[in-house]
């Protein structure tokens, strides 16, 4: 089987951001999440790390949860503060004797202060402790200022919110053979000039070294006008396709990496956003092909698209004269 030839006589490319030293690498190129499989190191953690990058990006669930350990360690330093200089200085206390009692009222003082909120049961006395009241207020109001900027920045910021089939899939295609998968919208919002463009890197023996190659996989369609329903790429399998002459096996040995990168302009925001993913190797279902995810409501009036069936696939029997 010619497949190294084959190799040599198409043309990669070397624009992707990736070395070809197979031998540095770890795992996968990209993640499924679109984040490059890197950690970078040399220079100290808060010189390489963004702190608004890393709270807009989080997670909603860890972003809460930050915040609300923020607000809690706050308190609990300033509770500390006022703990130390005297709760006697706390005019109108419940004059709890107990060191919890005592402690809790520095605590909900420290709240009401960091907030703003100021019921007036509770009042600072004395230069040292107003004085420390006054700097929490003016620490307050500065974090509710970055926290509501930082929660309308997540909230408005463009995305694609697109999903992609967690397998990609080898399926019989024209007397041949092609790459398939399957992407759609989860939300409800409207994407137009969808633009996708997909590179293969495989892992390739060239005098002895081991060395990744990166080649374009052209899709049949690679842009459409509308994201209305699920849109399934295909890239068939020709004489010019770097997959070509490709066995199951082939595919497992050079550890093959297909990565998806999709632009489209949303209508909400008038914005062009992006989102890209990754297929490994082990990702790839040879012998397979999509069933379909949409279907005609019962009455008849509109169309229903069943998310959940993105991935959803069954296996076929590949024609004799394509290579299995």
């Amino acid at each position: 089987m010619a497949v190294g030839n084959h190799r040599q006589r198409l043309r990669d490319i070397d624009n992707t951001g990736f070395g070809a030293n197979s031998s540095i690498e770890g795992g996968r190129l990209v993640n499924p999440d679109g984040s490059n499989n890197l950690k970078k190191r040399g220079i100290p953690v808060w010189e390489r790390t963004s702190v608004y990058h890393t709270l807009l990006r989080m997670k909603r669930s860890h972003f809460f949860v930050f915040v609300l350990a923020l607000y809690t360690c706050i308190n609990l330093f300033f509770a500390v503060v006022y703990f130390l200089t005297g709760v006697e200085h706390l005019v109108g206390g419940d004059g709890s004797k107990t060191f919890f009692g005592q402690f809790m009222e520095a605590f909900f003082f420290s709240s009401q202060t960091l907030t703003t909120v100021g019921y007036g049961r509770v009042a600072p006395s004395g230069m040292l402790t107003n004085s420390i009241a006054s700097i929490e207020s003016l620490i307050g109001i500065l974090v509710f200022a970055v926290m509501t900027g930082l929660i309308y920045g997540r909230f408005s910021r463009p995305r694609a919110y697109l999903l992609f089939s967690p397998n990609i899939l080898i399926s019989p295609y024209k007397d041949g053979k092609a790459v398939m998968f399957r992407v759609a919208t989860y939300k409800n919002n409207h994407l137009t000039d969808v633009e996708a463009q997909v590179t293969l890197a495989l892992h390739v023996k060239e005098n002895g070294k081991t060395v990744t190659k990166f080649y374009p996989l052209h899709l049949e369609l690679s842009k459409i006008n509308s994201l209305a329903l699920s849109w399934t790429m295909v890239h068939f399998i020709t004489e010019e396709s770097p997959l070509y002459h490709y066995t199951k096996n082939d595919v497992m040995e050079t550890q093959m990496e297909v990565i998806v990168t999709i632009k489209a302009f949303d209508d909400h925001f008038s914005n062009i956003v992006q989102q890209r993913t990754s297929y490994s190797y082990q990702q790839v279902v040879y012998g397979a092909k999509f069933l379909p995810m949409f279907e005609r409501a019962p009455g008849g009036d509109y169309t229903v698209m069943e998310l959940d069936k993105i991935n959803a696939y069954e296996l076929v029997q590949m024609p004799e004269h394509v290579e299995a």
